[in-house]
């Protein structure tokens, strides 16, 4: 179909008359909307009521429970594992779940990992090798990621051990 340029500056013009010659009948004040209406309504006594469906939470997961809460805290607060293997004190984390976020006790397999480990193209060094998408590339680095995970929870142990012998000591230069 050929289509003739518009001008600017002429109004437009219809190139052929309008059939009937009569102009526009308008119809009865809100036929059309009745009819619309009415339409509408058979179309719904028709179908049935469907259950509503369930709520994903998508990438969310569930929630924590406060066990888990308190130990991914625990994580949170060491430094990168990947960083700190390539001789580096990185404390800026976030926290990587190794399976997923919907099994039981998934909450409890996580890596402190920062941006760059993370995401690949994140974090002020684009070069690091992140764990997503190139896990195999990050794994053959670092270790697996099990592996590291042990690491992390013996360092946690050796931290609360000793915050624990730093309490009972402040405990017995307050008694003498």
């Amino acid at each position: 179909m050929r289509r003739s340029p518009l001008k600017q500056g002429k109004p437009l013009q219809r190139k052929t008359p309008l059939l009937g010659g009569g102009g526009f009948k308008t119809p009865a004040a809100g036929a059309g909307l009745l009819r619309v209406a009415a339409t509408q309504a058979k179309a719904r006594a028709r179908t049935p009521k469907l259950p509503k469906p369930m709520k994903s939470r998508g990438m969310k997961g569930r929630p924590p429970t406060a066990e888990e809460a308190r130990f991914m805290d625990a994580i949170a607060k060491l430094d990168c594992v990947a960083c700190r293997k390539d001789g580096w004190e990185n404390l800026d984390v976030s926290v990587h779940h190794i399976d997923g976020r919907t099994k039981p006790g998934a909450h409890f397999k996580v890596l402190p990992l920062c941006a760059g480990h993370h995401q690949a193209g994140t974090g002020p060094n684009p070069t690091l090798i992140a764990v997503h998408p190139d896990k195999a590339r990050f794994e053959a680095r670092y270790g697996s990621q099990m592996e590291l995970l042990d690491e992390c929870g013996r360092l946690i142990k050796t931290i609360e051990t000793a915050a624990v012998a730093a309490g009972a000591a402040s405990e017995q230069n307050t008694v003498e």
